[in-house]
């Protein structure tokens, strides 16, 4: 029997940084405590928050990698309990979210990080953490009204963390702050949103508004035409608008699940020296996994095809491809990078992922090193 609770409060339209202070004081944020990237401070987003809360902060973590690490958990910490902060603005990225997200945890809990993994049941674990705003600069992650956070560990394996605890206690998306984003970025991240909503949709567990929000951040981004739009023109703040609504869509329905997507993706992304962006693995991937399930989700592929505003009986993963290419996609794996050598390790990490559990159909370790194969190229 399904149980289905909603997430939280968001702010959102252009502007909307303006209710920063506001929200801190309703949430009893005295000495905030940033965390964000130096691409950030360097475009000048950091001192338009700094100007917004009003107050000095806290502190500042501006040194936020991609794929935030457990050693950059445990610094991050040390540094907001060293400053006596009492909340968390998290901005930026994912990368950043995730990271502000586990010093929220670890500010208010004792156990080592690894204690708190969700593929180990960790989440019953995970009480009440520090309060923390979430502010999105890229329109794709949807991490701002998340349940989960990744986390690359010591260990090399990349960690998923699932909480209701670990939501932001309110997200401000304001669309303003990704017109600067540059086209890669801007496809990247888009199709990172795009993938959420599919995978929310063909993921086999019950939620029905979940996949209804999911359908419709699929028309908004793809049917509707505002990804095209945004990569296009990275001025044009009605596409910007509408991008950040499909992640933050995207983010909603994901709470249903993903699928095999993600858990190649989140495998693939924990090769630290590749430097792999999730949202472009997402887009590559994506084809291949919608043709592996092809039959098993008939009435979804439907539904599918109308919100991307395709003909009946059109290939989906035909329609991704083509997508892919018009806003500047890689076609294949081994054009960002990844070889031949990398796949055994990518499948074995993909059936260890949480999002494996959320395929339409089962798929074993022969069917996801069919996929990268074929992805390779």
């Amino acid at each position: 029997m399904p149980v289905i609770t909603y997430l939280t409060t968001c702010i959102f339209d252009s502007g909307a940084l303006k209710q920063l202070a506001g929200t801190a004081k309703r949430l009893g944020m005295s000495r905030p405590f940033i965390v964000t990237d130096q691409g950030i401070k360097a475009a000048g987003i950091l001192g338009k928050v700094e100007d917004a809360l009003g107050v000095a902060p806290a502190g500042v973590f501006d040194e936020t990698v991609s794929n935030p690490t457990e050693k950059q958990v445990d610094e991050a910490t040390a540094r907001y309990k060293e400053c006596g902060a009492d909340g968390v603005i998290a901005l930026g990225g994912g990368s950043s979210m995730d990271l502000a997200k586990a010093v929220c945890l670890l500010a208010s809990h004792d156990e080592p990080l690894e204690s708190y993994a969700a593929i180990t049941g960790g989440a019953k674990k995970i009480g009440k953490v520090a309060p923390l705003i979430a502010i999105p600069t890229t329109s794709g992650t949807g991490s701002e009204v998340s349940v989960g956070m990744i986390v690359t560990m010591n260990n090399g394996r990349k960690e998923t963390f699932v909480s209701p605890n670990l939501i932001p206690a309110t997200a401000i998306c304001d669309p303003d702050l990704t017109l600067g984003l540059p086209p890669h970025l801007t496809a990247a991240t888009g199709m990172d949103a795009v993938t959420h909503c599919i995978e929310a949709v063909l993921a086999p567990s019950v939620n029905p508004p979940a996949e209804g929000i999911g359908y419709e951040g699929i028309y908004r981004a793809i049917g509707d035409g505002w990804l095209r739009k945004a990569v296009k023109d990275g001025s044009d703040a009605d596409a910007r608008w509408h991008m950040m609504m499909a992640s933050y869509e995207g983010a909603l329905a994901f709470v249903k699940g993903l699928g095999g997507v993600h858990a190649l993706s989140h495998a693939a992304g924990r090769l630290h020296e590749k430097k792999l962006h999730h949202g472009t693995l997402n887009a590559i991937f994506l084809p291949h996994i919608l043709r592996f399930h092809e039959g098993a989700a008939d009435a979804k592929y439907a539904r599918l095809r109308q919100a991307m505003g395709l003909k009946p009986g059109a290939d989906l993963a035909e329609a991704i491809e083509e997508l892919n290419a018009d806003i500047g996609i890689p076609a294949t794996l081994s054009a960002i990078g990844l070889t031949a050598e990398d796949g055994p390790g990518i499948v074995d990490n993909a059936l260890k992922d949480l999002a494996h559990f959320g395929n339409p159909k089962p798929m074993s370790a022969d069917d996801y090193a069919k996929v990268y194969e074929i992805a390779l190229g």
